[in-house]
């Protein structure tokens, strides 16, 4: 059996939907494709996180902070009050192998297998159930699936009649609007639900501002055998960009907010640095974004065992961010006719993509035997360009045109077929299950054009080129048991899975490295083992990983421009962990939790290959992989009585370094952060109710960052350690008044 349900009162195990009562009597279950979802006879850890969990962490939060209740996910924040650009990492995995879908469908971006939570604001709102799968996991659809995965379902609709009404507000002017109505069951076969959103705050570091809006509608058909459910949901997102961080030493000097995205500098500008530089910020150093996801899902039962879920998506994405740059070198800027050699400008990135494909999974269920075989087809566009707006110096006319353009193409294909055979048949008390899954997947990725790089050398300066066509056929196939007996639980499994490079691993590779090669696409052989024991007080679980690699992409530690990570094969690397969970229901009122990952997590023999770094060509033994804590830990404590609820969160996670030379100066130190949610739900006749909640973050004002970047270089004979960090805010407040009709 799996480890589910014991690290926090927050996470418990959830069984399949009931199916639809095929009387007038309707209950309405969740559509959704259960293909990506493990079962309690799955071997594999993960944990399903309740609908309470849920829904405390939507008043305002990203879908990160939720996530982070779970064992060995941390999450990270760059505006310091987890509202606007979050991510996560698990088991010291960076998103870009997370896989991560809502309904069977990769929300994943195929160019850079990232998932951009502030673009599609507020779906914490519209979920109804969360998966987390660690490790290997189950077969999936899209680009993400390395080493962890994120299984969504959005929120079942209800037959009845309902809607709610929420207001935030809080510390740094954070805010939400959110309203929510539910037709109930129409003409015993329909139903319609929609919610809208809006999100805002200035956030802790200066500038810092999010602004959000979002929408999600669905329109639900029921029938005995087959439920059919249209969906739409996005939103429009505006953000200040503050990716670049901010040193230790300007940290010192301005403050932990200070940060110098869009900072210019001008003779009568109202700030003045310490050196008495006077200095002026761009009001619009923003990053805009539109995006629009589309589902059709088809759920049909034929029989008793037989049922297919099919599902249409397309999701249509555009966007730019503006920057100003200060003293820029216009040789860089190919478009721009003019001597002169550097001048303050403004220019917009700016990208327009469209994906579409289609999901499908038939599976068979029988008292011994539950088969599934299905696939998935998914075609991306996108082409990215670049303008500049403004020269200081130079007529508007006469810096028109692109200053970069090139197009990505994807393709992405997969076929799979995953059985559970219960060998002991329907035994109540000792369960053995025999689980197989295999995965044939196959990507075509093209990238074509002039990149966003310029390029010196002694010739003169030109733009990068970008001539991408890779093809890759990986198999996927995972072993595993799981045996019951009454309340123990014990499994074991082997999985291996492939990865390609991303985008930036494309084109970016030639800011550190010293030759033209192309990056090499990753293996993982994943090894699980895990027992847990349950009773109705106690539950205890642990369990053992070892994630071994080949051709690991990990961070250097440098970004490029857009902030992504810049990675580098490492031939040979693995993690290994224990991951320990309790929970124990003292009393009837207060519950008990608390999970804990202990791991180590090498290169072996690391050669550092990055050209301009003081360690280059060096063989420098077994070094720590970068960004991988050695501890991961939570605590938990969750208080009920009636209509009032207290629920008690601290987290400690250890120190991470920014690269794999293990330099402290490159760190990221070890933090703890205490969160405590209060709340008081006044009940009313017919399931109304009025919620009071306000929640404490960081409650102890810990001084601490979740996250920054970092590295080394020689400059005239002379080294250099930079680095940047994201500080967190100190304790700050946010209440939520939630009515429910």
């Amino acid at each position: 059996m799996v480890l589910c349900g014991l690290s926090s009162a927050t996470l418990s195990a959830q069984s399949l939907p009931p199916k639809l009562d095929t009387t007038k009597v309707y209950e309405m279950e969740l559509v959704e494709v259960l293909a990506t979802r493990a079962t309690s006879s799955t071997p594999i850890a993960h944990e399903n996180l309740t609908q309470d969990a849920i829904v405390r962490s939507s008043y305002a939060l990203d879908l990160p902070s939720a996530l982070a209740l779970t064992p060995s996910m941390v999450a990270t924040n760059e505006t310091g009050v987890g509202i606007g650009a979050t991510s996560i990492r698990l088991r010291g995995t960076d998103a870009t192998r997370i896989n991560v879908t809502i309904n069977g469908v990769a929300m994943n971006n195929p160019d850079s297998h990232s998932v951009y939570w502030y673009d599609t604001p507020d779906l914490i709102s519209s979920v109804g159930t969360i998966q987390v799968q660690r490790g290997a996991g189950v077969s999936t659809n899209g680009s993400g699936a390395f080493g962890g995965a994120v299984s969504m379902t959005t929120d079942a609709l209800t037959p009845d009649f309902r809607g709610s009404a929420s207001l935030s507000y809080g510390s740094y002017n954070t805010n939400k609007q959110a309203l929510h109505i539910s037709s109930g069951l129409m003409r015993e076969h329909w139903v319609v639900d929609a919610r809208l959103t809006h999100i805002g705050s200035d956030g802790y570091i200066d500038r810092g501002s999010t602004d959000l809006k979002s929408y999600m509608a669905q329109v639900g058909y029921y029938a005995s055998k087959t439920k059919v459910k249209l969906l739409s949901f996005g939103g429009v997102a505006k953000t200040y960009l503050t990716y670049n961080g901010v040193s230790r030493e300007d940290m010192e000097l301005y403050g932990r907010r200070y940060h110098t995205s869009g900072q210019y500098v001008t003779s009568s500008g109202e700030h003045v640095l310490a050196d008495g530089t006077h200095v002026a910020y761009h009001d619009d150093e923003t990053d805009n974004y539109l995006q629009i996801n589309n589902q059709l899902v088809v759920n049909h039962a034929f029989n008793d065992r037989w049922s297919l879920g099919s599902t249409l998506f397309y999701t249509y994405g555009y966007g730019y961010y503006n920057q100003y740059k200060d003293d820029a070198w216009l040789a860089g800027y190919l478009n721009l006719a003019t001597d002169i050699e550097q001048a303050d400008l403004i220019r917009s990135k700016i990208m327009r993509n469209h994906l579409g494909g289609a999901n499908l999974a038939a599976t068979y269920r029988s008292n011994t035997l539950s088969l599934t075989v299905g696939g998935s087809w998914s075609y991306y566009t996108c082409p990215h360009w670049g303008e500049v707006s403004w020269v200081d110096g130079m007529n508007r006319a006469d810096v028109a045109g692109r200053w970069y353009d090139n197009d990505v193409r994807k393709q992405d294909a997969n076929l799979f077929a995953r059985a559970d055979w219960s060998l002991l048949g329907s035994n109540a008390h000792n369960e053995l299950h025999l689980f197989g899954d295999l995965q044939y997947r196959y990507v075509h990725y093209e990238a074509w054009g002039v990149n966003d790089n310029a390029i010196w050398g002694d010739e003169g300066v030109t733009i990068q080129p970008i001539d991408v066509d890779k093809r890759y056929n990986f198999f996927n196939p995972r072993l595993g048991l799981s045996y019951r007996h009454k309340r123990h639980n014990l499994f074991a499994s082997v999985a291996i899975a492939h990865r390609e490079p991303t985008r930036s691993d494309f084109t970016d590779r030639h800011m550190f490295a010293a030759d033209d090669s192309y990056p090499k696409p990753e293996r993982l052989t994943d090894f699980e083992v895990g027992y847990n024991y349950t009773s109705p007080r106690l539950s205890l679980g642990v369990n053992l990983y070892y994630m071994l690699y080949h051709n690991q992409l990990v961070a250097t530690g440098m970004v490029n421009d857009g902030d992504d990570a810049l990675n580098t094969n490492v031939e040979h690397s693995f993690r290994r962990g224990v991951e320990l969970m309790a929970s124990w229901k003292a009393t009837k009122w207060l519950t008990l939790s608390a999970n804990a990952t202990l791991s180590e997590n090498k290169i072996r023999d690391y050669v550092d290959e990055l050209k301009d770094s003081p360690t280059y060509g060096t063989n420098l033994g077994d070094m720590t992989i970068s960004y991988s804590p050695s501890v991961v830990g939570s605590l938990f404590a969750d208080f009920h009585i009636k209509g009032f609820s207290a629920v008690w969160h601290t987290q400690y996670v250890g120190k991470q370094y920014f690269t794999n030379n293990e330099i402290e100066a490159l760190s990221l130190d070890a933090y703890c952060v205490t969160n405590l949610d209060l709340g008081y739900t006044l009940s009313m006749r017919d399931e109304r109710s009025v919620r009071f909640g306000v929640a404490i973050y960081n409650l102890f004002s810990a001084e601490y960052e979740s996250n920054g970047y970092g590295y080394s270089y020689m400059w005239d004979g002379v080294r250099y350690d930079d680095a940047f960090y994201f500080p967190q805010a100190p304790i700050n407040v946010l209440a939520n008044v939630t009515v429910s009709f």
